[in-house]
């Protein structure tokens, strides 16, 4: 179950970063077929690899897994930056997210 969802969720990722499996494998000091191993199933990344491919798609592992949120990658960012906002700044921020919610 797990196998199948993480070669789909890799898969789906590289397309919407709109590279090949040659390319990301390359990217992550790999042989060409590395990528193409994993998305044919033959294959799962070992736990350190598995966060090598989590931060070349600038996400979270628990982001990963995440697959409903439509924009893990802009989502990292935004906590990112917003980390570094004082309490102050982070409520102002927050009262602006529930502003946007609500017209949803």
């Amino acid at each position: 179950m797990y196998e199948s969802f993480v070669k789909d969720r890799i898969t789906a990722l590289r397309l919407k970063k709109g590279v090949s499996e040659y390319q990301m494998s390359y990217d992550l000091g790999h042989s060409r077929s590395y990528i193409y191993n994993i998305s044919s199933g033959k294959a799962l990344p070992p736990l350190k690899e598995f966060f090598a491919i989590c931060d070349y798609f600038g996400i979270t592992p628990k982001q990963f897994f995440e697959d409903g949120t439509k924009h893990p990658e802009l989502i990292q960012k935004a906590v990112e930056g917003m980390s570094k906002l004082e309490e102050d700044d982070l409520i102002l921020l927050l009262s602006i997210i529930n502003k946007f919610n609500k017209n949803k």
